[in-house]
């Protein structure tokens, strides 16, 4: 699974430390700035899946970098890191999309629990909103137009070896020890129900069965 990329902006040493190194403790990829402008250079060299942002820093403050957010960077998920707590401020970061609007001191249990749950919401929309048939490999989930597809593990490998390589053709035993290594015993027809299956499941035919050969992925036919 990518760790997700997380670019923390915030001023005080020992709060950036100190949560940051809990952030890579979650396995997330982060990168930290102490001032605003730094922020935004990095935001338009690098992709970052996650903003935390501190809104008193030097030079331009987290709002500030949260309206660049808003307008050039759709998708990305952002959370206010303040101790701002006046009613003003935080309606300001809700009027340009912050996903969350966390006040400080906080812990840091508490804050990797808000990121996640974003994280994860945010990553479900993009599958929502994905046309065609899509492959997610860290979670073994198959989708067409934002929809579940309900595959079994095999099912999904095959479909997975099958969409990796679309211009190849393979045997059934290619299919076998791609699948299942060198753990399977039985009939190499075994590929064929799962063929049939995954046929039964996907709304367009996404499998090419090649005479004398096996099986290849195409693009969807009616």
């Amino acid at each position: 699974m990518s760790a997700a990329k997380i670019l923390f902006l915030e001023d005080e040493p020992t709060i950036r430390e100190v949560l940051a190194e809990y952030m890579k403790i979650q396995s997330y990829e982060v990168t930290e700035v102490k001032d605003g402008q730094k922020a935004l250079t990095l935001l338009k060299e690098q992709k970052f899946d996650m903003a935390v942002l501190d809104i008193m820093v030097p030079g331009i403050n987290g709002l500030e970098v949260l309206a660049y957010i808003k307008e050039h960077i759709s998708g990305m998920a952002t959370i206010m890191l303040t101790a701002l707590d006046d009613e003003k401020t935080q309606v300001q970061a809700f009027n340009l999309y912050a996903d969350d609007y966390v006040i400080k001191p906080v812990s840091p249990i508490i804050l990797l629990k808000r990121m996640e749950t974003i994280l994860r919401r945010v990553k479900r929309g993009k599958q929502q909103e994905e046309k065609g048939l899509v492959i997610y490999e860290d979670s073994y989930q198959a989708f067409y137009d934002g929809v579940p597809l309900e595959l079994t593990l095999s099912e999904f490998l095959l479909l997975q070896v099958l969409k990796k390589e679309p211009r190849r053709a393979f045997t059934r035993e290619q299919l076998i020890l791609r699948i299942f290594n060198e753990d399977y015993v039985g009939n190499d027809r075994i590929i064929d129900a799962h063929v049939k299956n995954l046929r039964k499941k996907l709304p367009r035919n996404y499998i090419k069965t090649v005479v004398g050969v096996g099986y290849q992925f195409q693009e969807g036919v009616l």
